[in-house]
């Protein structure tokens, strides 16, 4: 009963209003800050990076911090002089009895501002995690749709306090729905992105494409799309989504139906273990090359990524210093995912010249440091390439068209990067290119699985030239590169 009592305390609106604070600036042309403390879990960041990449905003700046749950006590070892953000009240000598509820924001501010000042390691079990995101995008940004999604990547308060005190880990979400959205259309240029940025802004999430035109120029389109909502399986969405599409299509849109796929369908969205004999595995085993390439406007640039266990006595320092890029802080935090590692301290800062700079203060999930020399070399590899090449763009001819292959890792958990096809999509349409043929399919190559963007073009593109600026034309939008 008590714990019921609690969960309804922490989770009614003025504490969740607290989880996820958003603050616009106070001048254009300043970034919008996201500040977000809950209960912590292994792959936290990587979540959240995600859900504000989905959104088209760029991390310019953040910090992680993770702190013990209940060290209440430890406010009495704080040097008066930390204090930097203002809080409620509280003297360490008073008699008063701790109150969670009154003394908590003020302590996460002393332990915030303590931080700030030099890090120390807290080595206990139960954990709490104080976030910043400085964020910059452009147009119109939903903020109160992009809060509830942070919000819901968040442990539950409750459920954070109850694991620390029983060891009860919070479930894992299930899997959702996949539904076969169908429509035929009249074929025009850009159709392809238009539809794509409607089911973006419904949040349906695109997990296969099939698109194929016909010879008297009509187009199918198959997606396999998931409800972020949930409620795609309904009468309301599901009219919600065809109206949007009518909205958008216009008279070229001829019939559109949404259901479940079939038994055989849905068995066919599992990864597969080959390859179509038109791609080869070399275009995913890319060598890191000895030195970063000077003087090119489409390469990443990867001057460093060095471990240090000397400065902590239970943390491994992690800094990277790289040219910055759309998802940069995502790349980076599903790759630690991958590796499960969790996160208790990090600094990262982005400056004018897309230069990008990181601390990061991790540890294993036995809460050890990383002081295996094999462990170490491997996941600096491994961030090395996910920095250098987080994404594989490459043109080729197939017979009498042209192929745009793009492929990019998937997280352990299965999710994919967000905004792929739509970038694709966006970058041919303002290069004026149609599209014949495009698919999205899942790989297992090696020991990864990828998601794999197959766009066909007509024989129009097929001279080395026009290949070369589609394929400059659609990295530059994925990495976002002006």
């Amino acid at each position: 009963m008590g714990i019921v009592q609690k969960e309804q305390r922490l989770g009614d609106s003025s504490y969740l209003d607290d989880m996820v604070v958003i603050r616009q600036p106070e001048k254009p042309g300043e970034p919008s800050i996201i500040t977000i403390n809950c209960p912590d879990k292994t792959g936290l960041g990587c979540d959240l990076c995600r859900i504000i990449l989905f959104f088209g905003l760029s991390i310019v700046r953040g910090g992680i911090l993770l702190v013990a749950l209940v060290c209440l006590s430890s406010l009495r070892d704080f040097p008066k002089n930390t204090i930097l953000l203002r809080g409620p009240s509280y003297s360490p000598s008073s008699s008063a009895p701790l109150c969670f509820s009154d003394v908590f924001l003020d302590f996460r501010l002393r332990v915030l501002s303590f931080f700030l000042a030099r890090f120390v390691d807290m080595s206990t079990d139960g954990r709490w995690c104080y976030i910043v995101f400085w964020v910059v995008g452009r147009g119109a940004t939903r903020w109160e749709l992009l809060k509830k999604r942070l919000l819901g990547a968040c442990p539950s308060a409750a459920l954070g306090i109850y694991s620390y005190c029983f060891g009860k880990a919070e479930q894992e979400p299930k899997q959702p729905q996949v539904f076969l959205l169908k429509f035929w259309c009249n074929d025009r240029l850009g159709l392809l992105h238009d539809v794509t940025q409607v089911l973006c802004d419904l949040e349906l999430t695109i997990r296969r494409v099939k698109v194929s035109t016909t010879p008297d120029g009509k187009v199918v389109d198959l997606f396999f799309i998931t409800d972020t909502r949930e409620l795609l399986h309904t009468k309301n969405r599901k009219d919600e989504t065809k109206e949007q599409l009518k909205a958008a299509l216009g008279e070229t849109m001829i019939d559109c139906e949404i259901e479940l796929p079939s038994t055989e369908v849905t068995l066919s969205l599992q990864p597969s273990s080959s390859l179509p004999s038109t791609i080869s595995e070399e275009a995913f085993m890319l060598e890191l090359p000895e030195e970063s390439p000077k003087g090119s406007s489409l390469t990443p640039d990867v001057r460093s990524v060095t471990m240090d266990n000397s400065l902590s006595p239970s943390h491994t320092l992690i800094q990277i210093v790289c040219r910055d890029h759309k998802g940069l802080l995502y790349d980076i935090m599903r790759t630690l995912k991958d590796y499960n590692i969790q996160i208790s301290y990090g600094r990262f800062y982005a400056n004018q010249y897309e230069c990008c700079e990181l601390d990061l203060f991790v540890m294993q999930a036995d809460g050890k440091k990383i002081v295996d020399p094999n462990k170490q070399k491997a996941l600096c590899s491994r961030l090395r390439m996910e920095l250098f090449c987080p994404l594989r763009v490459t043109v080729q001819n197939r017979g009498p068209e042209t192929e745009l292959l793009v492929a990019n890792p998937v997280e352990l958990s299965g999710k994919g990067r967000p905004l792929v096809f739509y970038d694709i999509t966006l970058a041919l349409k303002m290069l004026n290119t149609c599209i014949f043929l495009a698919e999205i399919g899942r790989h297992v190559i090696g020991d990864r699985e990828w998601e794999v963007y197959r766009v066909l073009l007509d024989d129009s593109y097929r001279n080395t030239a026009t290949k070369n600026k589609i394929e400059e034309g659609v990295l530059k939008m994925l990495m976002g590169w002006e």
